[in-house]
């Protein structure tokens, strides 16, 4: 559903630069510092549009793989602190759960369904 909702959105953004660009067809000067170009202003935008897309997936590319690589070193980190246990999962004997603590668990998840289907 989030994947959807992303689409669509991304969508409705193209199609709303789409319909800004071809709005706007006359020339423009453009200044690239070093020399002065007439350019239409539909490639303006679609050229700006396309760029600034570029930068920022770069970023989130860069952020992902920053990410990937700090989760796998924490679970590397993690495997290494926490001895295995009879059934050879790591960490399973860490923290035992009570019967308690599984009632209240219950208890409170039957609490929370039954709210809210009101």
């Amino acid at each position: 559903m989030k994947g959807q909702n992303f689409l669509i959105a991304a969508l409705a953004f193209a199609f709303v630069i789409a319909w800004f660009a071809v709005i706007n067809v006359d020339a423009v000067q453009v200044n690239f510092m070093f020399t002065k170009t007439q350019i239409p202003l539909i490639l303006v935008i679609l050229a700006s549009t396309l760029f600034g897309g570029l930068i920022v997936g770069s970023f989130g590319i860069i952020r992902q793989f920053r990410l990937q690589r700090t989760v796998r070193s924490l679970e590397k980190r993690l495997a290494e602190l926490a001895p295995p246990s009879e059934d050879g999962i790591a960490g399973a004997s860490a923290h035992p759960v009570s019967e308690k603590e599984t009632e209240a668990a219950s208890s409170k998840a039957s609490t929370h369904a039954s709210g809210s289907a009101e």
